[in-house]
């Protein structure tokens, strides 16, 4: 039978913990609004009073109608020996405006009498009148029950006793936290089952796991067997230390793995997409090789399986990536045979009823030994097939280009560089430009040059990255080096690569291949 889960995210509170993860109060509502889009039920969107950006992410949101998820507000409970009416805290939860809040109290045994200083019954007490505070005023209250696991590890009597207070004062949820992310999951399981049997199975459980031990997907789904119905995580796995629990791979296995219900099929499709999304907002390059919406999750290279997928995707794949939204990939490289150059020409479109596979995988092979890498630089690749098969002929070749670099004083380096090429039909154009360092510098000068012979192509090609991987570090400052571009034209990403024992010779060369897809893209 299939059950419903309840998601829960908290990218916008817990993720931006992590380090490098950081977001404007735009930013946030900008993922807080795809969230909802995407059908998630609940989204946390930080501590109100904590800090300006949450105060004017709350302001924000209140203008915004949520159309299926409910907005979270986070804080805690009272302090020892305060009046919840005069707690600043409890109080800024009520006035942030949100359907719900989340509130966590001590569990763990440690914490309330080592750190907190604190008794046993005050605390008690502070969870109850803080969730009793928080019903009274009309909130769906969701507790957090901080250092569960390790508090049950502890002395499971009280830990069990602070959930129990919880839920007499109202609590619509219980949420247990491996807040230290080193429980196990067959110690998770073991507690979830104890704990919901003492407590009852007719209340709402939900897990909060963070990814210390690597088991924060394993734990969330384990917790999920025994009676959890609210999983809280974050996009990407961002989160403190190494991160909370990732969505992102969890939703995934609990709805096409276990059959529960955590997404409409149309959302989790665009599971791959949102990943990217967030990634971006959070100006942070995506993880190729995370589970299910990795670029890599679903990527093949070696021969053997490259010959399989042709025949039945399923013998290399363990599901259908396009319920994610993600999509398989072939990867040339040295190790390509006959299966992937043959796979690779389809998935590009591209047709040549004569071309010799196993002469277009020698020279790939060739030129990776160089030092070139072809497995995500598809635009490269497409017009070293092109060229190799005779279908494709250069529209411009460079002549030559000179590149000066000055620096004065403590002022940044300036570069000027001049270029020199030629068109397929003869023509040439000589340009000169600026830039901050010789690449920029190149860029803008084959630019200009082109213009005049391509007027109009370039103007919505951006850069989007720009990487350098010395191929042998031996031969020192002589050694071969690999640079990999990626530019976005239109809504397109364009991936091209170069190799050199020169960094501006590799840089121009895949510079040329960004310029010579666009123009193939715009028919020249």
């Amino acid at each position: 039978m299939i059950k419903k889960i309840i998601s829960y995210d908290t990218t916008l509170r817990d993720g931006q913990q992590g380090e490098d993860v950081e977001f404007s109060p735009q930013d946030m509502i900008r993922i807080a609004k795809r969230l909802d889009e995407m059908g998630f039920h609940f989204i946390e969107g930080g501590w109100p009073g904590a800090n300006p950006r949450f105060d004017e992410f709350f302001r924000l949101a209140k203008g915004i109608d949520f159309k299926n998820a409910k907005l979270v507000a986070f804080g805690k409970t009272r302090e020892k020996k305060t009046r919840v009416e005069e707690n600043k805290c409890l109080k800024a939860l009520v006035a942030s405006g949100t359907p719900a809040v989340a509130i966590f109290g001590k569990t763990w045994k440690l914490h309330v009498e080592e750190i907190m200083r604190n008794s046993l019954e005050e605390n008690l007490k502070m969870i109850y009148e803080s969730v009793k505070f928080l019903k009274d005023k009309g909130k769906i209250v969701i507790y957090d029950a901080e250092h569960f696991f390790d508090g049950y590890k502890d002395d499971p009597e009280y830990a069990i006793k602070t959930l129990q207070v919880a839920l007499n004062a109202g609590a619509d949820y219980l949420v247990f936290c491996d807040t230290n992310g080193g429980t196990l999951p067959f110690e998770v399981e073991e507690i979830v089952s104890a704990t919901i049997k003492h407590l009852g199975e007719n209340h709402k459980y939900g897990i909060h796991a963070h990814n210390d031990c690597n088991m924060a997907v394993a734990n969330s789904i384990i917790a999920v067997r025994p009676g959890v119905a609210m999983v809280q995580g974050t996009i990407n796995g961002y989160g403190e230390r190494t991160g909370n629990v990732d969505l992102t791979s969890v939703i995934p296995v609990l709805q096409l793995k276990m059959n529960y219900d955590c997404l409409a099929p149309e959302n989790l499709a665009r599971l791959y997409e949102l990943s990217g999304f967030v990634s971006e907002v959070a100006n942070l390059s995506p993880f190729k090789n995370r589970p299910f919406v990795g670029q890599n999750a679903f990527a093949h290279k070696g021969g053997v399986h490259v010959s399989a997928i042709n025949k039945n995707p399923l013998a290399y794949e363990h599901m259908d990536p396009t319920l994610v939204g993600n999509k398989s990939r072939v990867l040339v490289s040295d190790l390509a045979g006959k299966s992937n150059i043959s796979n690779k020409v389809k998935k590009l479109g591209i047709e040549f009823p004569d071309i010799s596979y196993t002469d277009i995988a020698n020279r790939v092979k060739e030129l990776e030994a160089q030092g070139y890498k072809f497995e995500n630089a598809d635009d490269s690749l497409r017009l070293l097939i092109e060229r190799e098969s005779g279908q494709f002929t250069p529209l411009f070749y460079l002549e030559s280009f000179d590149i000066i670099i000055s620096k004065r004083g403590k002022n940044d380096c300036r570069s000027v560089a001049t270029v020199k090429i030629i068109s397929d039909e003869g023509r040439e154009e000589l340009a000169a430009a600026e830039g901050f360092g010789p690449v920029g510098a190149l860029d803008n000068a084959l630019r200009k040059a082109l213009r005049q012979i391509f007027p109009g192509d370039f103007e919505r090609l951006h850069l989007v990255d720009f990487k350098v991987r010395v191929i042998d570090g031996n031969d020192g400052t002589g050694a071969m080096v690999r640079t990999s571009i990626e530019s976005k034209y239109n809504d397109q990403n364009i991936r091209t690569v170069g190799a050199s024992r020169d960094v501006v010779d590799a840089s121009f060369q895949a510079l040329m291949d960004s310029f010579h897809s666009v123009l193939k893209k715009n028919g020249n």
